[in-house]
């Protein structure tokens, strides 16, 4: 479980299929108003990107801590 790494929804390309609800298996999302919602952020896994890579088709979700694509200083 990590408090540095968690999903972060962009409801502008969301569409509600809940697939990222419906894969997680952490219990992080809920479902809100018909959308996913992150609920439970302390028990997404560091680095597993299943909802981002496994789950979403519409590049809906990004990760808070992510480090890639960070520029280099």
């Amino acid at each position: 479980m990590s408090k540095n790494w968690y999903p972060v929804i962009d409801y502008k390309k969301c569409v509600g299929c809940l697939a990222c609800y419906k894969f997680c298996q952490n219990k992080v999302y809920i479902v809100k108003d018909g959308k996913p919602f992150v609920k439970n952020p302390l028990n997404c896994i560091e680095s597993c990107r299943g909802c981002q890579k496994g789950a979403c088709n519409n590049d809906a979700i990004t990760y808070h801590g992510d480090k890639v694509g960070e520029k280099k200083k």
